[in-house]
């Protein structure tokens, strides 16, 4: 009878430990003593749901790479990406998003979302990013051992993308996708209980399409990420036009009027 109490106590609140479900208990009546939750809960193999101090550990196995933005003047789309794992709270415990976000117009480029806090999330994410036919320069993570696998930097070498890594403890490092985390979160996950992982996916996907295609960000001058992403590739595909189009229209008046009216 108090193994079926417990197991009714978890079903509604999973993120309770002994200690917490054993003062429910008490509040309903049970005599029964913390030691004997404890013992009955480790027997049904029932445990509180709670997210790890941290989503990024490093193995200390593997290979660190260098921080390579030092001095890097970001000046244009996909020269750097930055990645990185946050955990989202849903009703039965906790799923785990991954993002990587261009620099330069703060687009979210690639996403995905997992029960699991492993590589092949990351790896996912990376091949939906790049299958637009989209790729950097640079993606720079942090050192946990997700970034540091080396299946992961097999991926980047295979795509000829540079590896680079924050300093130890040094999260300003990848400081947009920190932000970007703070914004999902209070624009989204902080005003919504998900009941399942497929409603964070969904509610998360309409966000991302949202951030990316409709919200004005304050540091792009209140402009749309993909319009920041997009005008930039509309320059350089004019300039490029022009300057393979000017030569054949000679040095006249012609050139001069046509590169206005195509300006």
């Amino acid at each position: 009878m108090l193994m079926n109490e417990i197991h009714d106590i978890y079903r509604e609140w999973s993120f309770y430990g002994y200690r917490k479900i054993h003062a429910v208990l008490r509040g309903r009546g049970h005599k029964a003593n913390r030691k004997k939750v404890q013992r009955l809960m480790r027997f049904i193999g029932l445990k509180a749901v709670w997210p790890g101090k941290k989503t990024s550990v490093r193995d200390y196995k593997q290979a660190v790479h260098p921080y390579l933005l030092k001095g890097l003047v970001i000046d244009r789309p996909n020269l750097v990406w930055q990645v990185d794992i946050t955990y989202i709270k849903i009703r039965t415990g906790f799923v785990y998003l991954v993002c990587l976000i261009d620099v330069y117009s703060r687009r979210i480029m690639g996403w995905n979302i997992s029960v699991f806090l492993d590589t092949s999330s990351c790896e996912q994410a990376l091949d939906t990013a790049l299958s637009n036919g989209d790729k950097p320069e640079i993606i720079n993570s942090d050192q946990g051992c997700q970034f540091t696998s080396e299946s992961w930097c097999n991926l980047l070498n295979h795509h000829r993308i540079k590896i680079s890594m924050d300093g130890k403890g040094r999260w300003a490092d990848n400081v947009y996708v920190e932000r970007l985390w703070r914004t999902i979160k209070y624009e989204l996950v902080y005003l919504h209980r998900f009941e399942t992982v497929t409603e964070a996916r969904d509610a998360i996907a309409s966000y991302i399409d949202f951030y990316n295609t409709q919200r004005p960000h304050q540091a792009l001058g209140y402009k749309v990420p993909d319009d920041v992403y997009k005008e930039f590739e509309y320059v350089k595909d004019v300039d490029a036009e022009v300057e393979s189009i000017t030569p054949l229209l000679g040095s006249g008046n012609n050139s001069q009027i046509f590169c206005e009216k195509l300006s």
